[in-house]
């Protein structure tokens, strides 16, 4: 079985997510859309694939916005052809943060800006415990999902929707995908300003990390099983 992974940035990686699918017996093609050295000016031109001869698309988190089009205008478009092809072509799409936020608008929601950012470990009301279980998560958004017209809601908390299902794909707004490396490598690359501007430490947010390793691990690989194994819907 073949997964597309479409890791936006350098930073991020697929993770607890990536581990579990390998283990579920997918191999793993990652798409890197942004290279390092264009970090700061994520403009490039990228041509993304065809989504025939996929059997699942995963699309993580990235810095950026979906709707600031003078960052990712040059190629979200790209992104949202493709995310939009393949769910109506019945292949699961799992989006993660940024990648759920393309997701929704790529199936005609819509992303805004969050009432106030989420940076950190939290918990989150679920209605399927099986599929999304409360967590906490790893949070680090500004932005939040609009889901699109007869979407699912699955999990929410005060800030926004925290997870949706639309036919077979999925949209979650935290990263089940966290590892600590991965955390602390965002904290590296800017986020330990952006912490410390919302009264974070960003070492103990690290080493929080570090902490609940395990239980991050088991919930991610519940999370990525039960979307394995959901029966499909009508698109």
């Amino acid at each position: 079985m073949r997964a597309l992974v479409i890791r936006h940035d350098h930073v991020t990686e697929p993770g607890l997510v990536g581990d579990r699918l390998v283990q579920r017996g997918y191999d793993l093609t990652l798409l890197a859309v942004v290279p390092r050295e264009r970090h700061h000016t994520p403009d490039v031109r990228f041509d993304f694939p065809d989504a025939d001869g996929w059997d699942l698309i995963v699309s993580l988190g990235a810095p950026w916005s979906v709707y600031d089009d003078t960052t990712v205008g040059s190629w979200i478009g790209g992104e949202l052809a493709l995310l939009r092809k393949a769910h109506h072509l019945g292949i699961p799409v799992l989006g993660i943060c940024f990648g759920a936020q393309a997701l929704a608008t790529a199936l005609g929601g819509s992303v805004e800006a969050a009432p106030r950012p989420e940076i950190g470990w939290v918990g989150i009301d679920t209605d399927d415990p099986a599929l999304i279980p409360p967590g906490p998560w790893m949070q680090w958004h500004y932005d939040r999902c609009v889901p699109p017209s007869g979407a699912q809601e699955i999990a929410r908390n005060a800030v926004c929707t925290q997870a949706f299902r639309v036919g077979n794909s999925l949209g979650v707004q935290f990263h089940p995908e966290a590892i600590p490396g991965v955390v602390q490598r965002w904290v590296d690359f800017g986020g330990a300003e952006q912490c410390e501007r919302l009264g974070i430490d960003p070492k103990e947010l690290v080493a929080h990390s570090r902490a609940t390793e395990q239980m991050a691990r088991e919930n991610a690989y519940r999370l990525v099983d039960a979307f394995l194994d959901l029966p499909s819907c009508p698109i």
